[in-house]
């Protein structure tokens, strides 16, 4: 797809933490990283202004910090996903890629730069696929409340999210074989029916900024691919 003018868009994929781990449960799967970091420097190579925001689930999923205050253990998973940004842009690198990483919770020993809408863009301008990690630094929001943020500071035309189904079902298809997909949703059905496509926060920022969220299943990495060609393949949410 692109912008009418010719040019790739600039946008943002919301890549769960859960997807690195791949077959391992937790931590990293070296072959998994690997194989997103290499489908990531090739949408930068056929001309998309890149960012990745990241969860942290494949280090600290919320019902495993339960013994914890919700304020600590949320700064657990911001942490989290400083490392899981480390990490897929290191491979990006390591695939030829640029990248460079922005952080609500900047660790400088590390490269890790502080988030400004402005050093984004700049460094976008630059050629480099941007990592937006620690999630939007605030206690009580999550990484897709971070997502929309981030997307909708640095102007991108869409954000993707990568998850394991391919799409928003009105109940789990994981759990239910009889659910139905949906093609396309509103911002305010999603909200009304209490969809998880994202929190409400996130979906709010969507809509306020007129952001569009495409849905879609990431277990195959080159999906990204497909899915920036085809919206079809998974859900969109856009519109009142």
């Amino acid at each position: 797809m692109n912008d009418g003018s010719g040019k790739a868009p600039r946008v943002l994929l919301k890549l769960s933490g859960e997807v690195l781990a791949g077959s391992a449960g937790s931590g990293f799967h070296r072959d998994t990283v690997f194989r997103i970091a290499e489908v990531l420097v090739e949408v930068a190579s056929a001309g998309y202004q890149l960012g990745v925001v990241t969860g942290g689930g494949n280090f600290a999923r919320g019902r495993e910090l339960s013994a914890f205050t919700r304020t600590r253990a949320d700064y657990i998973g911001m942490l989290a996903t400083v490392m899981n940004c480390l990490a897929v842009s290191d491979s990006v690198e390591k695939h030829g890629g640029r990248a460079a990483v922005l952080s609500a919770i900047p660790v400088p020993e590390a490269g890790v730069e502080l988030f400004s809408p402005v050093r984004a863009k700049a460094l976008y301008a630059e050629g480099n696929i941007v990592f937006f990690a620690g999630g939007t630094g605030n206690p009580l929001l999550s990484t897709d409340t971070a997502a929309a943020l981030r997307a909708a500071q640095t102007d991108c035309a869409v954000l993707y999210k990568g998850t394991r189904v391919d799409g928003v079902y009105d109940s789990d298809p994981e759990k239910n074989p009889d659910a139905q997909r949906f093609s396309q949703l509103s911002y305010r059905e999603v909200l009304n029916r209490d969809l998880q496509v994202m929190d409400a926060a996130a979906v709010a920022i969507a809509r306020d900024n007129s952001l569009p969220i495409v849905v879609f299943d990431i277990t195959d990495p080159y999906n990204f691919v497909k899915i920036l060609r085809d919206h079809s393949l998974g859900t969109v949410v856009k519109g009142e």
